[in-house]
């Protein structure tokens, strides 16, 4: 009988790259992710170099996915997964009693709907509004980062209405509020906001977002803010929040979790 040990997940995403590890019994050994700056290669080795100093010398089975996988993969010769199959074995296998699961990236975002056994994806075209760079773009707005917007927006009174269909209609919303002295907590809250009305309404198209919620994806992982944002406007109680360690990798923990013996 063949025995299965390790396996590699590798996430190529529009920002960052991501690899995660699991042993026999599907436990994260290793896990981490980076910005990569355009630099794929480099970002990659990097990370398997610090896996290779934390576990050894250890046979890995990989398995790739991610936006910016399939070039990588069929260069190094490794199976490319895709993403929605990577996203919907981790939930399946770590939350599987999720409903509907809300995913932000560097420049994508997706809706995944569980179903009775379907997986219906929606996802945002060629736009990056309501992504993880539109807010990087909103924070240096306000001279700061996703952080600081998230830290200030755990202050805020009230919201404003801003587009986030598009960086260039938000800050000519923005651009007047600041002028006017809009608070930096209001304005981070409402910058959030918008991402959640973008995603919801762009995405959805009014298919509802009910039963229990994961949210996934580094953006929603780090800003705590932004997801309470999502919380709020579905009007989730904490029976309904599917909070999973690990979030911002589960496109990598389910490329490691459909990975093949014979690779």
């Amino acid at each position: 009988m063949s025995q299965m040990q390790y396996t590699l997940g590798i996430d190529i995403g529009s920002t960052t790259v991501k690899i995660a590890i699991l042993d026999q019994k599907q436990q994260i050994l290793f896990s981490d992710y980076q910005r990569h700056f355009a630099n794929i290669r480099e970002t990659l080795s990097a990370l398997l170099q610090k896996a290779y100093d934390k576990l050894g010398n250890i046979t890995v089975h990989p398995m790739i996915t991610g936006s910016g996988g399939l070039t990588l993969a069929n260069h190094l010769q490794i199976p490319f997964v895709q993403e929605v199959i990577a996203v919907s074995t981790s939930l399946q296998t770590l939350a599987p009693h999720t409903d509907v699961a809300i995913e932000l990236g560097g420049e994508d975002a997706k809706i995944i709907y569980f179903e009775g056994g379907n997986v219906e994806q929606r996802m945002n075209g060629i736009c990056a509004g309501g992504t993880g760079s539109f807010i990087d773009q909103m924070a240096s707005l306000l001279q700061t980062d996703a952080t600081g917007l998230n830290e200030y927006a755990k202050n805020y009174h009230s919201l404003y209405t801003i587009a986030a269909r598009c960086g260039v209609f938000a800050k000519s919303d923005i651009q007047p509020l600041i002028n006017e002295g809009a608070t930096k907590e209001d304005l981070s809250a409402s910058i959030f906001q918008a991402v959640v009305n973008q995603t919801i309404s762009g995405l959805a198209c009014g298919k509802p977002i009910r039963g229990h919620v994961a949210f996934l994806g580094g953006p929603l992982h780090f800003l705590s803010e932004l997801k309470q944002s999502f919380i709020r406007t579905l009007k989730l109680d904490d029976d309904h929040i599917i909070d999973t360690d690990n979030s911002h990798l589960f496109a990598a923990i389910g490329s490691a979790l459909n990975a093949k013996e014979e690779t």
